[in-house]
């Protein structure tokens, strides 16, 4: 990678996920989410979590007691989508996405993202513990 594309590492990484999601939500939903924040847990698991994500439409079905319908959609696009948010993802941390787990919740609303990270050593030797007597 030439160093305008280093992969980015530490809070460098995790505003640049959140952007990304954001962005991608603002595209495809036509409104950002109120709130938005990614973690990294573990090296190796990037979660971000949108807040306030439903729009109007999902809003007015939710209240009219048919959050089935949306879930359903939600999901469905969510899955269609996640070539681009695994795409977002290894272009700004320059590790590959092992597997990426979308869901979304009606009450609260929120929506997350879990994205499994290659571990960056992946190809050293694993230490093994030793059993001590």
């Amino acid at each position: 990678m030439s160093a305008a594309h280093a992969p980015l590492t530490g809070d460098a990484l995790l505003v640049a996920v959140t952007e990304a999601m954001v962005a991608l939500h603002q595209r495809y939903h036509h409104r950002a989410p109120v709130t938005a924040k990614t973690l990294l847990l573990g090296g190796d698991l990037l979660a971000c979590v949108l807040g306030g994500v439903y729009t109007t439409v999902e809003q007015t079905m939710i209240e009219l007691q048919r959050s089935p319908i949306v879930q359903e959609t939600r999901s469905a696009f969510q899955n269609a989508m996640a070539h681009k948010f695994i795409a977002a993802v290894e272009r700004l941390s320059g590790r590959d996405v092992l597997a990426v787990i979308s869901n979304h919740h009606v009450g609260p609303d929120i929506e997350i993202e879990l994205f499994m990270l290659r571990p960056e050593h992946a190809g050293a030797p694993r230490e093994v513990p030793q059993r001590l007597s």
